[in-house]
């Protein structure tokens, strides 16, 4: 595996997790109405971080692994992770559940390509990424259950 590009990938989901750090929950989401399954709030950083590290880890591996799928499974990597970094702000910045849900619907399935994608290159790169697609089913599932538990909230 290439380091370099471990590394690179690493800054491209770091800009993903400053926008958790410049768009917090703050009290408008502590508000909200949200489901029994809603996640403590210290698990978020945690799960994050690692999330980050697997996908950066995963996109390196596949990059070192090469082969004709490389430059799709690169595209929908930097697809998945521009769309992980637009719903932070949206949802908590803007207070735009509908928009959130919109974009975290498209971010799951493009997260799916991208694992279906990123396993034929490199099964464990693909493999990788299947917790990112299970965390993000969650935050889907809670955005939604916002949506519909919150109907005096919804902006725009």
């Amino acid at each position: 595996m290439d380091w370099t590009v471990f590394i690179i990938l690493l800054c491209a989901t770091g800009a993903a997790a400053a926008t958790g750090v410049l768009f917090q929950p703050g009290e408008w989401y502590i508000s909200l109405k949200k489901p029994s399954f809603t996640p403590p709030n210290w698990a978020f950083p945690v799960v994050w971080t690692t999330l980050y590290i697997l996908m950066a880890l995963a996109g390196a591996r596949a990059v070192a692994a090469g082969g004709p799928l490389l430059g799709q499974g690169m595209a929908l990597w930097g697809l998945q992770i521009a769309l992980n970094t637009l719903w932070t702000p949206v949802f908590f910045g803007a207070h735009r559940i509908r928009v959130g849900m919109l974009i975290i619907s498209l971010m799951w399935v493009v997260i799916g390509a991208t694992t279906v994608t990123l396993w034929q290159i490199d099964w464990i790169a693909g493999l990788m990424f299947l917790p990112y697609w299970a965390w993000v089913s969650v935050a889907a599932a809670l955005n939604g259950s916002i949506w519909r538990n919150n109907p005096d909230r919804l902006r725009g």
